[in-house]
This record gives C-alpha cells, structure tokens and sequence, in this order.
C-alpha cells in the first residue's frame, strides 16, 4: 500500500526548512521598526544578553537584545518600563517563534521628553540665551510685580500670601494663563510679551507649583525661552520644586527654586526695613548731635578769640615795642658785620700795596738763594765724590801703574805699538816709554 510520501510531485517541508524560509521571509520583508511597548519578564544570562517581551493592553511579542547591543544602552532597563526599540523582525527558528531583535532601546514618555529638553537646552545655550553677561539685576524695591501664573494654582496664593507678610504696600499685577496642557506654551509666551509691551510693571515673576516632567512642560517650550529672552522687563523663574529645572530657569535674569521663594527675592522684609530705617534715624540723631557740638565748640573758640579794643591796643603796643627791640638788634648785627667787613677788606688792600709785594718778593729772593747756595754746595760735593772715584777707577786701570812696575811700551818710528819681534828689523829706531820717561833705541837684532 503507498504512503503519502511516495505520492509523486509533492514539495515536502520540513520542520526547520519550513521555519529557516518563514524567517528569510519576515526579515526580508520589513525594514527596520520602531515599537513602543512595556517591558515584561525581562532575563538576563550569564552570556550577556537579554531576553524579554514587550507588551501593550493587548498583544505581546518576544524580543532579543544580544550583549554588543545593549552594552551601548545609558539605562538599565527592568521589568514594567516603558520603552521604544529600533528593531529588525526575525523568527526563533528553534522554536519556531515570531521575535524582535531589538538594536537600540530608550525610554518612552519622560525618556522622550528628557531628550527634548536636553537637545532644547544645548541648542539655546550655543546661542548664548543662557549668558549669564545678558541677564539683568532685578530692582530693590519694584514700583510692582508682574505674575504670569494660573490664577487659581497654589504658586499665586504663595506668592501673594509671602508679599502680604514681608511687604504689603507691593502692588501686584497677575497675567493669567493656564500653566500646562496644549497651548499653555503659546499663552506664557503672549503673556510674557504682553507684560512687557504695557510696561505696568518693575520685574515679572513667570512660574507655577510642582509636579512632574510633562507638567512642567511649557516651561521647557522653546516659544516660552524666547519670550523671556527678549522680554524688556527683568524675569524671576519660579517653576515647580527646588529639584525641578525648566528652560524657562536657564533663560531667565534669576531662578527660585519655589514661587514663595520668588516673592521673598523681589520684596524686602517689612520688619528688616523698619529696623534699617530706625538704625539710620539713630545714627542720622547722632549725628546731627556731633554737628551741634562741632558748632559749640567752634563758636566757643570765636568767643574766646574776640577781645576788648582796650586790649587789642596794648597787644598792639606790646608788638610795637618788640618790633623796635627787633630792629636796635638788627641795626647793631648789621653795623658788626660791616665793621668786620671794613676790617677784612683793609687786610686785603694793605696785602696788596707795593711795598708789602716789595717785601715779599726780598724774602722770596733770600729764601731762593739760600736754597741755590745749598743746592751747589751739595752739587759740588757730589762732583768732588764722583771724580775722586773715577780717579781711583782710572788709577786702577792706567797703564802708568802697569809701567811704574818696570814694563815699558815700545812703539815705532811712526808710534804704533809693537806686539811682537817680527814688527821689526835689524837697524830700525824704537821708542820704549818706561814708568818715568822714554829710551830712543835701535834695534841690534831681531828674535821671534
């Protein structure tokens, strides 16, 4: 009996034939997706990667995310987060189940928002809406406050109810505008340039009570960011809790971590204020005392200065007398000092008569020739001691004292002295000079 499988032309699948070409089919036909889901029975292996399903209200469908993957992920995901994937559709052919192998993975809802309000906040800062060289001081004491607020939101009642503690006189002016929601943006930002085109007031407070990312939102709207850039009045920020930053904060001339916080930085402190006014009225008392002394003092000393005529005159009188003593002295010095005077120039000029030159030109005559008969004295006696030593030098060098010892010189007729026999002959005339005189000789015979 045949079998099914014998029967001819029949294309039989098998199991993993069946799975690898349905999975072929699916990848091939859908591109890369972005779904958004919950996170559900979330495992993680020992090898790294993750395993979990996403789900809605009404389906769910298993995914993948292998280590190289989710090793780039900046949070760690858990069990009930909601997420957006970037995914590429696959099947497990192992089990032949529909999945999604999952490429990157961020946070849904505040994740999203958290995105925009970073990507918002780096494109304003780079140009130059958070510099802190444009924002402006705020006034002292404001002639009145602006308030761009919901009119029936806690923010109002604890900015009014701190206003009415430290300062009441502050007048206040409330733009209302609804603070979150669809267009709450666009209202904040036509109420901020409203308040500046009226011009009703010193200083704006721009803000609302707490709550979470999406409520806060218009806060973080680009629209609101430029509107306080470009407001004329300065803005005090005042959004949500201490914990909570908005674009509006970065913006604005000042930021305040609560709108109470706000009315405290735009009011003075009533009681502070009296306290600094009774300090300078004491001080301005004291010191309108000090002047009134200062004044006493002077006008004792006018008082005092002022004198009778009677006593003027015998001061005047007095001085008289002393300038006339004052002037016999300096009549006497100035007669001392041209008697000396008188005396040095009689020295001078008796120095200069001819004869006090005559006498001293006698002395310097007699000085000058005891100095030349000193000076030629001692130059004669050095003449005297320098011949007597050459004379005792020649002496001992004189061929007389040679000669007085009973040599002699001979020489010949015509006077040069002869040195050896053969300067001679036989028969010539030689003249021998002896110690004492000479001998006119003739030559006998010659021996060399």
């Amino acid at each position: 009996m045949a079998t099914l499988s014998d029967t001819p032309n029949r294309d039989i699948y098998t199991v993993s034939r069946l799975n690898a070409e349905v999975r072929a089919v699916l990848e091939g036909s859908f591109p890369l997706l972005w779904v958004e889901g919950e996170i559900s029975n979330l495992a993680r292996p020992a090898s790294g990667h993750w395993y979990f399903s996403l789900k809605d209200s009404a389906a769910q469908v298993r995914c993948a995310m292998f280590r190289q993957r989710n090793q780039l992920l900046r949070f760690k995901p858990q069990d009930g987060m909601h997420v957006l994937l970037r995914a590429r559709i696959s099947l497990y052919e192992g089990r032949g189940e529909f999945q999604l192998i999952a490429e990157h993975m961020e946070e849904a809802g505040s994740g999203a928002l958290q995105r925009a309000f970073e990507m918002l906040k780096l494109r304003l800062q780079n140009e130059g809406l958070f510099d802190a060289a444009r924002k402006r001081p705020l006034p002292r004491l404001p002639r009145r406050i602006g308030v761009i607020t919901s009119p029936t939101g806690a923010a109002i009642r604890d900015i009014l109810t701190v206003l009415a503690r430290r300062f009441p006189a502050i007048p206040v002016v409330i733009y209302p505008v609804p603070v979150q929601g669809a267009g709450a943006g666009e209202q904040i930002a036509a109420a901020i340039r409203r308040a500046g085109e009226r011009g009703e007031c010193d200083v704006l407070i721009v803000g609302r009570g707490g709550g979470s990312l999406e409520d806060l939102w218009a806060f973080n709207e680009e629209v609101v960011a430029r509107a306080i850039h470009a407001s004329p009045l300065p803005i005090v920020s005042a959004v949500g809790h201490e914990i909570d930053f908005t674009i509006a904060d970065f913006v604005a001339d000042m930021r305040a971590p609560t709108p109470s916080a706000a009315a405290e930085l735009l009011s003075p402190d009533r009681e502070e204020m009296r306290t600094q006014l009774l300090q300078q009225r004491i001080r301005l008392a004291r010191s309108f005392q000090r002047q009134m002394r200062h004044k006493r003092q002077q006008l004792d000393t006018l008082q005092k200065r002022l004198k009778h005529p009677g006593r003027r005159l015998q001061e005047i009188a007095q001085r008289l007398d002393e300038m006339e003593q004052r002037l016999s002295r300096a009549s006497q010095h100035l007669l001392r000092h041209a008697s000396a005077r008188l005396a040095a120039l009689h020295a001078r000029l008796e120095r200069h008569t001819p004869l006090y030159r005559v006498q001293i030109l006698q002395a310097q005559r007699q000085e000058l020739q005891r100095r030349l008969r000193s000076a030629t004295t001692q130059h004669l006696e050095r003449l005297n001691r320098r011949l007597a030593q050459a004379a005792h030098t020649l002496d001992a060098v004189s061929p007389l004292a040679t000669l007085s010892r009973g040599y002699a010189i001979v020489t010949s007729a015509d006077g040069s002295v002869l040195r050896a026999a053969a300067q001679t002959a036989p028969g010539a005339q030689v003249q021998a000079r002896l110690g004492q005189g000479r001998l006119l000789c003739r030559v006998e015979g010659v021996e060399e």
